[in-house]
This record gives structure tokens, sequence and C-alpha cells, in this order.
């Protein structure tokens, strides 16, 4: 599809609540908002979707074409996601299936939508299908209203925690799995030792958010802080150690990631368990010198002159 034809679909879209007529017309849609692999720039682009449970499903058809779709080789570097479906947007982590998992989703979708099933006999390679799977921590986690900047920090922190337990529940389920086709003597021996997608995007999910976290508090939070309140100098600096060297930890995830089908498990999972000590420590060493200090700080700032900490 051109993108003039794309940009007429997604105004259309956002201008009647998510109903459009044309090709599209009584079928499910959303607007899958990617972050460009080599621009960082945002690029929006409607899709058809399947619902299964929470999760909508999508497919990297691409009418059928050889190579893979922009967008989906966009979240393979992203993960993290906008979907907008009706009147409502949300963020989600774009998480691909493999092998069993993905031909038992992909035979779901062509019942549903049989159309898909044309694309893929038109092409030699295999249609990726990518669940877009909610992001948000699981409802009673973190606080209830975000009205301060205390609470968006530990909003923040409830994300990244509730993220790495997902990377941490799908490594230990990666191994059983092996240990159990190992033990089996099922033919073929034991499936190979990478980590998997699935594992995979979570963890790149998670890697990055940390990231922008982290730079974010080291770049404009603890200086502006400073200024007001001196008394904390030893308190930043410790937060600030500390995340050189959650990021050294951070480093050895994404190089273990980058070598997905080399990787040894057992490596990534001690690095992942190191992790995770460490950033729950930093977590609660921040949280309690911090979020009291920042209790009065209204979110989102307030316009005009700013506001101290």
């Amino acid at each position: 599809m051109s993108l003039s034809f794309n940009q007429s679909v997604i105004e259309e879209f956002r201008s009647h609540a998510g109903k459009v007529g044309g090709p599209f017309a009584g079928g499910d849609l959303l607007l899958l908002t990617t972050t460009g692999a080599r621009t960082g720039r945002p690029h929006t682009t409607p899709l058809g979707y399947v619902a299964d449970g929470d999760r909508l499903l999508v497919v990297g058809s691409n009418l059928g074409a050889p190579s893979h779709p922009a967008w989906y080789r966009n979240l393979l570097v992203r993960p993290v996601v906008d979907v907008e479906v009706g009147t409502e947007k949300y963020e989600a982590i774009a998480v691909p299936a493999e092998g069993a998992r993905r031909d038992a989703l992909f035979e779901l979708i062509v019942r549903v939508a049989p159309g898909y099933g044309d694309y893929q006999a038109a092409t030699e390679r295999v249609l990726p299908v990518v669940a877009l799977e909610r992001s948000e921590a699981p409802a009673g986690e973190g606080p209830a209203e975000v009205n301060t900047l205390a609470d968006k920090i530990l909003e923040v922190h409830t994300w990244l925690r509730h993220q790495l337990r997902e990377v941490r529940a799908e490594a230990d389920a990666h191994f059983a799995a092996s240990a159990a086709h190992r033990a089996s003597g099922q033919p073929g021996g034991p499936p190979a030792p990478g980590l998997g997608l699935q594992i995979r995007q979570r963890c790149l999910a998670f890697c990055q958010a940390l990231e922008f976290h982290h730079t974010g508090e080291d770049g404009h939070v603890f200086p502006v802080m400073a200024g007001y309140h001196p008394h904390l100098a030893d308190v930043f600096e410790r937060l600030r150690e500390e995340h050189l060297a959650i990021g050294a930890v951070q480093s050895e995830l994404a190089a273990l990631l980058d070598g997905v089908g080399a990787t040894v498990p057992e490596r990534f999972r001690t690095e992942l368990a190191r992790m995770s000590q460490q950033l729950n420590a930093h977590f609660a060493y921040e949280e309690e010198q911090l979020l009291p200090v920042l209790a009065d700080v209204p979110w989102p700032p307030a316009k005009g002159p700013d506001t101290a900490p």
C-alpha cells in the first residue's frame, strides 16, 4: 500500500472512532505505531487483526511479498509499540510467535480471515505472527493514581519490576521445557539453545525502558533535585553509581540478545538474576530516600515556572 493511501486510512480511522470504508470496511482494523529501526521516528500502519483473549494478533503478510514489512523489522529492534483500536490507544509489547506456537496462532487467524492463507501461499517466507500484549503492570500493583512525581517514579519502577519478572518467568519456562524434552528421550534431540523471540522481545523492552528511565534521572531529575536538596548529595551519588553498575549488567544482556541464536541460555539466566538482585535493591533504596521528598511535587508538571522538587 502507498504512503498516501495509508495516510488516508489513518486519518479516516481517527476521525470516525476506528471505522473506515474501502477495502477495510466491516473488518477489524487497528493502527500500529512502531519506532523506526534506523531513523528513530514513529511510523503508523493500518493493520487487520484477530483478537485472542486480551491479545491482538497481526500478521506480517506484506500482501504476500517476498520480504517482511517495515513495521515488523522495526518492532524487532524496538518492541514497545502504540496500538489504537476504536477510540482507545495504549502501549503494548510486540511479541512474534515461533515454531508450533506460531503455526497454531496462524491457523486461528486463517479461520477468521482466510485471506492470510492466500498471502502465505504466495510467498516462500513464513509470514510472521505477532501478538500485541498490553504492557501495563497487573492491576493492584503500583499507585492507584498518578498525581505526584513520587507516584510517577513508583509507576515506572512497578512497570520495570513487572517486565523483569516476566522475562525471568519465560526464561525459566524455556529451561524447564528443554530439560523435559531431554528427559523424554524424544528423537531429534533437545530444542536449540537460543533464547527465543518471546524472551528476546520482553528483555529488549525492559532494557530500553530502563536505560531511558536512568538517563532521564541522571540528566534531569537528580540535577534539579540536588539544587533544592543539597543534603541529599550522597544519595544522588550512590544512585548514579548504581546506575553505572546496573548499566553494565544491562549491556551484558544486550550483547547476549544480539547473538540470540548462539547465546548460552544458562549465562543469560545468570545475568538476569544479577540484574534482578541489583535493580530491586536499587529501587528500594531510591524509593526510601526520594519518594517522601517528591510526594508534594505535582505530576504532570504545571505549565509555567518550574516547580521545586
